[in-house]
């Protein structure tokens, strides 16, 4: 047992020696992740702001410019222009001028105080999300704006008062960044270690460690340790930015984010120790790395919802490390969520994980 322990830490060490020979690699492993964070955190968002919004008031009394007002104050939408009529404005939406239109038609202040009032809210479906989001900010401020312009006499008979849980402003910033450490740990510890790897084979050192005394499993181990470690380092990096720099809350268990980050790491490591058993050049490997990224993004609830995959995909992202991981870094950052909360994500990791880096031994013992 001490010998076999010797032996991984001599080629962990000489993993380390052979990663840091090279002075670019460092700010690849620890300053592209902080430009990614940066870029995610301020780049990608689900919050629509500033819509061109055309206006055409042909009733032009008090009540329909202060509904015209109330639509730009609040920053969800900027003018795009008074225009004269139905027609022009038909003309900026095609020319892409503006996403949305606000008809107000004559009468409507007369018409307001008597209870029957009708505005029309055009919008450019071409961007389906954004016409979507923008529908819904037009449409609750034109609801809640005639109330108040008609003296409260238009209120619902029902009240409803809505309140968000664990993200109470409704940021998308606090639910992205933390999926942020997921996707850069993906990357790295799959492309780096199948890299490190084909790297060896096409050098030909490949070869001399498999005729060593070195078992597979030692090999495996040894392979993966220095980029788990990096990997942890860089979760460290990561959250300390997340949450000093971004302010997104921190409210569960660091034992817990760590213990569930090491699971998650070990299935990107047996993706990338994979994908070196079927890759003869970096080149390969790289491409190789980069078709199993972008599906693993996909399926992971990161970009969409899985709830509107079909039903064929919502089963195929069971398969995915990063989908339950992702549940549980959301759980630990914005709910403080326990293990005991997140025991089934646990446990498929700690499944994926083993039957990966299980076939990654196979496929090295063969090779040997």
């Amino acid at each position: 047992m001490r010998e076999r322990l010797g032996r991984i830490l001599v080629l962990v060490r000489k993993e380390f020696l052979q990663l840091f020979r090279d002075r670019r690699m460092a700010p690849i492993l620890f300053v592209a992740p902080m430009v990614q964070l940066i870029v995610f955190g301020y780049a990608v968002s689900t919050e629509v702001r500033g819509v061109p919004l055309a206006v055409v008031d042909e009733d032009g009394t008090g009540a329909s410019r202060e509904l015209t007002d109330a639509l730009m104050a609040g920053g969800w939408f900027r003018s795009a222009g008074d225009l004269a009529g139905p027609a022009e404005l038909v003309h900026v939406l095609e020319q892409g001028d503006a996403i949305g239109g606000l008809v107000i038609p004559r009468g409507f202040e007369r018409d307001l105080d008597a209870g029957r009032a009708r505005v029309q809210l055009l919008f450019d479906g071409t961007d389906s999300n954004t016409a979507t989001i923008a529908k819904g900010y037009a449409e609750k401020i034109v609801a809640t704006r005639a109330v108040a312009l008609a003296g409260g006499g238009l209120a619902p008979p029902v009240e409803l008062r809505l309140r968000a849980w664990f993200n109470p402003g409704l940021d998308s910033r606090h639910y992205n960044v933390p999926a942020v450490i997921g996707a850069i740990l993906l990357l790295i510890c799959n492309l780096l270690t199948a890299l490190a790897v084909v790297r060896e084979r096409e050098i030909g050192t490949l070869d001399q460690l498999a005729v060593s005394p070195l078992q597979p499993l030692e090999l495996v181990i040894g392979k993966t340790v220095p980029f788990a470690l990096i990997g942890l380092f860089d979760l460290a990096l990561i959250s300390t930015v997340a949450i000093a720099w971004f302010g997104v809350p921190f409210r569960g268990s660091v034992l817990l984010l760590v213990g569930a980050s090491m699971l998650f790491i070990l299935c990107a490591l047996g993706i990338g120790l994979l994908v070196s058993t079927i890759s003869s050049t970096q080149q390969e490997a790289y491409l190789a790395a980069f078709l199993t990224f972008m599906p693993v993004m996909l399926l992971s609830g990161f970009m969409f919802p899985i709830s509107s995959m079909s039903p064929i995909f919502r089963w195929l992202t069971l398969a995915n490390p990063l989908r339950h991981y992702l549940q549980v870094v959301r759980g630990v950052f914005l709910q403080g969520v326990s293990a005991a909360d997140v025991l089934p994500q646990l446990g498929a990791m700690a499944l994926i994980a083993a039957l990966l880096l299980g076939a990654s031994v196979r496929r090295f013992a063969r090779a040997g």
